[in-house]
């Protein structure tokens, strides 16, 4: 006869619940304290050398990057990313030291991974809206056509911007937007004086999974490649983000 009363199989059902959010509270916290990896340091530091011009220091962190496994094409795509928001000339030059570096390491019989190209984009929508959709997964907020700010007063830059820049960039799979968004904080901690755009990219990187452990090592980085100064900047924009 089964004794409808046996609250064993209760025990037991709480303490495989139990079990389980303990897990999911194990990784979660795991994942908070997981530190940037390799490729993570190095597309900061070639982004932040990348939007300052400093070539020298560029060559031997492109040469780095490759060391820590990062792909021809995930480097290239990072400086290209750069120029969105330090120009077409810090780009440029960054490609052309690029090019320097791999010939240098295929004189000396080194043959780098070029990895994957930027897959095809499928999307028929018009860039407009696919810009504007990308905004949204990147902040988590809806972006319609601007009826003040910036946008409204040049509706020129809001259409480059969501048409070019979060469209034809930003869709681009030969990065994901974790990177990307590390490139985009290096850039902007590099050129200074662009505070607000910075806090508002620090926000997307916590949207896009990197941890406020992760952003503070990304600060110590600026300050050993690029200078205490610009790291007090992104220092006091992170704490205002935290």
């Amino acid at each position: 006869m089964i004794d409808l009363f046996n609250k064993k199989p209760v025990l037991a059902t709480l303490m495989t619940m139990v079990a389980m959010f303990s897990t999911v509270n194990a990784q979660q916290k795991s994942k908070a304290e997981e530190p940037l990896s390799p490729k993570q340091e190095s597309i900061i530091v070639i982004a932040s050398y990348t939007a300052q011009g400093g070539l020298e220091n560029l060559h031997q962190a492109l040469g780095t990057g490759l060391d820590n496994g990062l792909t021809v094409n995930q480097i290239k795509e990072a400086i290209v990313h750069a120029y969105a928001y330090c120009g077409f000339p810090r780009s440029i030059r960054g490609l052309q030291t690029f090019m320097e570096v791999l010939d240098e390491r295929k004189a000396r019989g080194i043959n780098d991974d070029w990895g994957p190209e930027a897959s095809p984009i499928a999307d028929e929508r018009n860039k407009y809206e696919r810009g504007a959709e990308t905004l949204y997964e990147l902040t988590g907020k809806k972006w319609d056509k601007p009826e003040s700010g910036y946008g409204a007063f040049s509706p020129e830059i809001d259409r480059f911007l969501k048409e070019h820049l979060f469209a034809d960039i930003f869709e681009r799979d030969v990065l994901s937007y974790a990177e990307r968004e590390l490139v985009t904080v290096s850039v902007l901690s590099g050129i200074g004086g662009v505070e607000p755009m910075l806090r508002s990219h620090l926000n997307i990187c916590l949207n896009v999974g990197l941890t406020p452990k992760q952003l503070q090592q990304f600060a110590g980085i600026i300050k050993r490649t690029i200078g205490k100064q610009e790291a007090k900047a992104v220092q006091t924009a992170l704490d205002e983000v935290l």
